[in-house]
């Protein structure tokens, strides 16, 4: 069956696939092999598991990683002393003779292995236990679908409040233009007034010098002179 491209992975997808590639690394493969593996159990193509291996999944294993290698070498360690073990037996066989029992440090019998092996799955399941907790953490696609549109309703409200401001700005921008336009009016009514004031002074100044003019002129006007014709009549006299 070919193998297609699948963009969605689930969280015991990516569970599989750390869970291979710690064995593998433990075991002393490939990653190319634990994603082979993978692969055909997803139906996915290697490349597709490196990817997401290394894109996402491995940076919650890191110290999952470490203990793997860790065990791995001493893996290779205890079966090295084990064939150096055997090869020892075997170089030294004579009748009737048994050669002590190599010292716990540098030489490991075969029953430990059942051991490590224990001690293996037992500190990888504890290296697990928190990148499967983390992981449980991963926003679900609901989760981003509500924060995509708080997103997008937070920025329609700060367009909406960006909008306004500008057209307070636009407002502000009118009235001190026409704030300006009545100061120069008032500026001028006020000149006005104020040369309207002198020529009402001048106006009243010369009122006055003309009704001194009027009263003096009356003052020194002669008294009119009278006298009888022969009828007996008053008729006045011209001077």
């Amino acid at each position: 069956m070919a193998k297609v491209r699948q963009d969605a992975w689930s969280h015991e997808d990516d569970l599989l696939l750390a869970e291979t590639v710690l064995r593998h690394i433990r075991e002393g493969s490939t990653q190319l092999n634990a994603f082979e593996e993978v692969g055909d159990k997803l139906n996915r193509t290697a490349a597709a598991c490196g990817f997401r291996w290394n894109a996402e999944v491995r940076r919650r294993y890191d110290k999952a990683i470490e203990i793997a290698k860790r065990q791995r070498k001493e893996k290779k360690r205890a079966i090295a002393q084990q064939q150096k073990w055997q090869q020892q037996t075997q170089s030294t066989s004579v009748p009737a003779y048994h050669p002590p029992e190599p010292p716990a440090r540098e030489v490991q019998p075969p029953q430990q292995d059942g051991n490590v092996a224990g001690k293996v799955e037992e500190q990888e399941r504890e290296s697990l236990q928190q990148p499967i907790a983390q992981s449980r953490s991963v926003p679900s696609i609901d989760d981003i679908i509500l924060y995509l549109q708080e997103f997008k309703a937070n920025f329609e409200h700060n367009y909406q409040d960006r909008s306004n401001l500008d057209q307070l700005k636009q407002e502000n921008q009118t009235l001190k233009a026409e704030n300006e336009k009545l100061e120069k009016h008032l500026a001028k009514v006020e000149k006005e007034y104020e040369t309207m004031q002198e020529d009402y002074q001048v106006l009243m100044s010369i009122m006055d010098k003309a009704r001194k003019m009027v009263v003096f002129d009356d003052d020194t006007e002669p008294s009119q002179a009278f006298r009888m014709d022969k009828n007996g009549n008053l008729e006045q006299v011209a001077r």
